[in-house]
């Protein structure tokens, strides 16, 4: 039962960081998504990849 609920706190954490990851990401401008080739469209697979590796 123990190691369920780390599954269970792991996804949720893992969750928390991801769009803690996509909102970061949204919010920078425009200029800079550029400068580092990040095009919106992209942003929530880069930050997928970032949380939960590739």
């Amino acid at each position: 039962m123990k190691a369920f609920l780390n599954r269970i706190v792991t996804a949720i954490r893992k969750r928390a960081a991801y769009e803690h990851t996509v909102a970061a990401l949204s919010r920078l401008p425009l200029d800079v998504k550029l400068d580092l080739d990040i095009y919106q469209g992209d942003v929530r697979a880069i930050a997928h990849r970032a949380v939960y590796g590739a």
